[in-house]
């Protein structure tokens, strides 16, 4: 799990004692079984003394990973129902003494000499002893007999016992916390923290985990102040004269750029045409789209000549598509950090915030969690376009949340009327790193491609109540006979 050892500096400390606590379910077992695994491909000799499952269920459970335990020494203390004829020792805690038990787990570990041992789980040595006082005199005892000995180990606990255990975090050198919260809708989320390590320097806070066949994902949550580079120069044309005009020469490098608008203005269409200008003077960009899938945006794309298709299967544009309802926030921050380190991405689009915003309830975390990821695009030299969609199409349309104080550059698109048609256009509200223009152009996609007019003067009520051109029709496209610019 080298991300999880991102988080922990280097890795759990060896020799150490430490804890992995979290409800049933939350994924102890599966780490667990990881952590012993890296240990067989080391070399090292790996002991699992299992109190609450059998070695059968655990080789399933590796076996639904792909995994095989060849390799590793599975201690189980089974109920009397189990196999008599396991090759396993067989112990009958119910029938046992609490101290009996400890001896024969130190005596199980003096055989092996492992280098790694798993304990699962402290839950049934609580119930063993029944009373704290002994449970934590005899834990202490462990804790004594593995000093010394060169051994790793790491307890399991599922807290039935309550929320924590604070007198066994005292005994132990590090503890990692694990929680699966459930949503009214999608998928759990399962995220961790470094409660303690002792020593240690280590990232705080929550970071999430994912379990899929064969591995255990854990995504790192950001600190973008530990990725700052020196400031990007120069500017990311569209290719088209008159948007760039507009924008006051194009979109900076290290800025993040909001497309507001209603639905149907036009918003994505313009980020793809930043991002094939990109691609096509050979950089590599990414598109994150939460609301449309590629075979839609390609049929649009070609219709205004962008070969999106062509550039995603030459590996030239990354293309997601992203269920709000299956995707964690961090997974989500972890997927846009691979794209530009590993591939160099120069353009980010995420499309829509306000499907971004669904993954997670929390939408105040979620907020300065996009804030943290902006800042990290921004400090690698990324052009970052956001798309988000106004509530309503005509009329008093609204943010549904305000992110403008997040970007550098505000373009608002709007529909008006004109001439008996319904049209749309374009305006840049802000620019934070330079001048733009203050003017309202007409903007229109289709039939003859993406065009951008000239100033409207006569435009009234665009930014308030039902926006209407009274003016000539000479500035107005298709009209007046004016070659867009």
């Amino acid at each position: 799990m080298p991300e999880l050892d991102v988080i922990l500096r280097g890795g759990l400390p060896r020799n150490r004692l430490h804890l992995v606590e979290g409800a049933p379910g939350a994924g102890k077992t599966t780490i667990a079984l990881r952590f012993l695994l890296k240990g067989v491909a080391n070399g090292e000799r790996c002991l699992y003394i299992t109190l609450s499952e059998t070695v059968e269920e655990l080789v399933a459970s590796a076996a639904s990973h792909g995994w095989s335990l060849d390799g590793i020494d599975l201690f189980e203390l089974v109920p009397a129902e189990a196999d008599l004829e396991n090759q396993q020792t067989v112990l009958y805690p119910a029938e046992a003494e609490f101290d009996e038990t400890m001896r024969t787990i130190t005596a199980r570990i003096e055989a092996t000499k492992p280098d790694r041992v798993v304990l699962d789980s402290l839950a049934e040595l609580r119930l063993l002893a029944q009373d704290p006082l002994p449970y934590r005199r005899q834990l202490l005892g462990l804790k004594r007999f593995l000093q010394g000995r060169h051994i790793t180990t790491i307890l399991l606990d599922d807290l039935t016992g309550g929320k924590g255990d604070g007198d066994l975090h005292s005994l132990v050198h590090g503890v990692l916390s694990l929680e699966q919260i459930e949503r009214n809708y999608g998928a759990a989320r399962r995220r961790l923290r470094i409660a303690k390590m002792r020593g240690s320097d280590y990232q705080s806070g929550w970071h999430d985990f994912a379990l899929v066949t064969g591995e255990v994902l854990v995504f790192p949550s950001l600190i973008a102040e530990e990725h700052r580079e020196p400031p990007a120069e120069g500017a990311v044309s569209s290719g088209l004269a008159g948007l760039d005009n507009l924008l006051g020469g194009g979109l900076d490098r290290g800025t993040t750029t909001i497309l507001v608008g209603p639905s149907g203005a036009g918003k994505s269409s313009i980020a793809l045409r930043y991002v094939m200008a990109a691609v096509g003077q050979g950089e590599h960009a990414v598109y994150f789209s939460f609301d449309e899938t590629l075979e839609t945006l390609s049929r649009r794309a070609t219709a205004l000549n962008l070969g999106v298709e062509s550039a995603v299967q030459a590996g030239r544009l990354g293309w997601y598509r992203s269920s709000p309802s299956r995707l964690s926030p961090g997974e989500f921050v972890w997927q846009v950090r691979r794209e530009v380190e590993d591939k160099q991405a120069r353009i980010v689009v995420i499309d829509s915030l306000n499907s971004y915003l669904g993954t997670m309830p929390e939408e105040q975390s979620l907020i300065l969690q996009l804030h943290e990821l902006l800042t990290y695009l921004n400090h690698k030299g990324v052009v970052t376009i956001l798309i988000l969609a106004q509530q309503g199409v005509v009329g008093d349309v609204q943010n549904p949340v305000d992110l403008s104080f997040l970007s550098d550059t505000v373009v608002v698109l709007r529909f008006f009327e004109a001439a008996g048609e319904l049209r749309k256009a374009i305006s840049v509200i802000k620019k934070r790193t330079g001048v733009h223009e203050l003017s309202i152009r007409e903007f229109r996609l289709f039939p003859d491609g993406m065009q951008v007019g000239p100033p409207l003067l006569e435009l009234r009520g665009i930014l308030t109540g039902v926006p209407v051109y009274a003016g000539p029709s000479e500035p107005l496209l298709g009209l007046g006979g004016n070659e867009a610019s």
